[in-house]
């Protein structure tokens, strides 16, 4: 039988909370973004209660009927669109996710191959602004070059001749998953290769050095050192970013979503907007958002598990 050695315990426990006091100040830094995450992410939590009950707006929660699953039930069971959203989204923020990430990762490679290094320092700032500007204006600058009639693209086509008339590029569902893509990619590209660009200023350049030594050229160096570098920073990201895949972002479906493309751009926040806000069924919106809530949780932790077994590398 083992002996609990209190002695040790009551140190321990003495040098914890003197390690705590140390960084007393490195922990009020932090005290502001923990009360904004609990205030905005886990207090709300409590209103998912509507979701079980038949709620309308001016009733008390805890008054209103109880309905159980039955709102749950009404979207697998009487939802006709369901097919169309689940296609919509996964499609779009599957597509985003890793094109975002590839195309993100060529780039700060790119970059970081960049002889000049003021102009590449001048590319990599100018690809940061767009993460900054709204997603109104960028609906503005898009509308500017696609109107049909209008655009800077269709009316630059029907002048070299080849159209005769514009293309409704921002209504024409044959475009609405390109459109969507694309312009998620270009506004995030500055944003998501800072990380990649991090990650390539902490390889060792003995590496480097070495396969240039052994006669490695650049391609050389880029399959077989830089990328595999790499891989730990592209799993993480990956990991992180499945968790967001059901969620699309409202602006810019928003924006982009009109009576001409609804059926191939109505996504799932586009369909809780709806049915939470212009509709008032508070009920069947808070019970949609707790099932995509649900789905991001098993997707991060399959992600992570498939990660774990094939590569050796995860977060959790």
């Amino acid at each position: 039988m083992f002996k609990i050695k209190h002695g040790d315990d009551y140190h321990n426990n003495k040098s914890l909370v003197n390690s705590l006091y140390k960084q007393r100040f490195l922990f009020l830094m932090l005290l502001p973004a923990v009360l904004l995450t609990l205030i905005f992410h886990y207090i709300p939590l409590f209103g998912w209660i509507i979701a079980f009950k038949r709620y309308q707006v001016g009733q008390s929660i805890w008054k209103v009927p109880w309905t159980g699953l039955y709102q749950f039930k009404r979207f697998f069971m009487y939802g006709d669109d369901i097919g169309n959203l689940l296609r919509n989204t996964l499609i779009m923020n599957i597509l985003s996710l890793i094109l975002g990430l590839a195309i993100a990762c060529a780039f700060a490679i790119l970059l970081s191959e960049m002889h000049n290094r003021k102009f590449g320092k001048i590319v990599q700032t100018a690809s940061f602004f767009p993460f900054f500007i709204s997603w109104v204006i960028v609906y503005m600058m898009l509308n500017a070059l696609f109107a049909v009639t209008s655009g800077a693209v269709n009316t630059t086509l029907i002048d070299m001749g080849l159209m005769q008339k514009g293309v409704n590029f921002l209504g024409d569902e044959r475009f609405s998953w390109g459109l969507a893509v694309g312009v998620s990619i270009w506004k995030y590209l500055g944003y998501n290769s800072v990380i990649f660009i991090a990650s390539l200023a902490g390889i060792p350049t003995e590496q480097f050095e070495a396969a240039k030594i052994d006669g490695a050229g650049r391609c050389s160096k880029i399959f077989y050192i830089t990328l595999p570098n790499l891989m730990p920073t592209i799993i993480v990201l990956l990991i992180l970013n499945t968790g967001w895949i059901l969620n699309s972002g409202y602006d810019l479906f928003y924006l982009l979503t009109n009576t001409l493309n609804k059926q191939t751009m109505e996504v799932l926040d586009m369909y809780i907007y709806r049915y939470g806000l212009q509709l008032s069924d508070y009920s069947f919106a808070t019970a949609v958002g707790i099932l995509k809530t649900i789905v991001s949780l098993i997707l991060v932790t399959l992600t992570n598990k498939l990660s774990h077994v094939y590569t050796g590398k995860s977060i959790l």
